[in-house]
């Protein structure tokens, strides 16, 4: 019987790698901590105001605007003193109001909105000192960054491509490119895209267990439409009427054939371009300001100078 060795080997390192891993976790990784986290979100995109971080909230319209805010729960695995493993769950509740801008003709447009986010990150973070060691207290600046991903409110569009109707309702052929009707739809639905969160901490250890932070998180997200400003094509649904079927097809709409579908996919571009706005190659930021609380537990690890 052949053996193939390098493929014997490749897994071998595989199995190795994986064991060193989970050895790492029962043997070092045994101090651990949970917390909670409290402050408010804001965003930077095309409608709104466009500082990144400290954006002043609107409470007088609490019925449209709601509260800006952001909860979230967290797990750390401390590896050592000063690198830690953490993962965070949040919600954020995001106000962006053209009227509170710098620039004129975002108060002069006068768009707002609001959106509500679920988020989860996977965050390293390196302490400039020895916080995460055994002891009564200790402060320490941290610095992180991770990856993310965001549950979002997006804007979706809902496009009807129709013959014309007779008196009677009959279907009627175009006689044209463009001789059928389109009916759009605005409408929101959800959406999932990734962020790429990092920023600076404060942390103080105290009484062993306990410890306060605070920290400023960016989010630069893959998504330019958090603040609705565009409908992305894959919130597009386009949908074709079959009364009259194409030739040689019973399942297929006339529609769907040049040259009308040519015409319903510029009907479409056209609509997608009219609602628009800002810079479609810039990116939302969701940016957060918090304060935490977080408790330790577990056997101390065993951590090796």
């Amino acid at each position: 019987m052949k053996i193939d060795v390098q493929s014997f080997m490749q897994k071998k390192v595989i199995y190795l790698l994986f064991a060193l891993f989970f050895i790492s976790v029962s043997y070092k990784g045994q101090r651990h901590e949970i917390g909670v986290q409290l402050g408010m979100s804001n965003l930077v995109g095309d409608i709104g105001r466009t500082n990144y971080i400290l954006q002043k909230p609107v409470f007088s319209n609490i019925a449209d605007y709601g509260i800006p805010f952001y909860g979230g729960i967290l797990y750390r695995m401390n590896f050592n003193p000063y690198q830690t493993v953490r993962l965070n769950i949040g919600y954020s509740h995001i106000q962006f109001i053209d009227a509170l801008a710098k620039e004129q003709y975002r108060r002069n447009r006068k768009l707002w909105g609001t959106n509500s986010i679920v988020e989860a990150d996977l965050i390293f973070e390196y302490n400039f000192f020895p916080v995460n060691d055994e002891q009564k207290s200790l402060l320490s600046p941290y610095i992180f960054g991770g990856v993310g991903a965001m549950l979002a409110s997006t804007p979706q569009l809902i496009v009807e491509n129709d013959f014309r109707r007779d008196v009677g309702g009959n279907a009627i052929a175009p006689v044209t490119a463009d001789d059928f009707d389109t009916k759009s739809t605005y409408t929101s639905g959800k959406k999932l895209s990734m962020a790429i969160p990092f920023g600076v901490g404060l942390k103080y250890k105290f009484n062993y267990n306990w410890a306060l932070f605070g920290e400023f998180m960016f989010r630069p997200t893959f998504s330019d439409s958090i603040d609705y400003s565009i409908i992305d094509e894959k919130s597009v649904k386009v949908t074709y009427n079959k009364d009259i079927s194409s030739p040689g097809s019973t399942s297929k709409s006339l529609l769907q054939e040049d040259p009308y579908r040519t015409a319903a996919e510029a009907k479409v571009a056209k609509l997608l371009e009219d609602r628009q706005i800002g810079n479609i190659n810039s990116k939302d930021w969701v940016n957060t300001i918090s304060l935490g609380l977080s408790y330790s537990f577990g056997r101390p690890p065993c951590y090796c100078d």
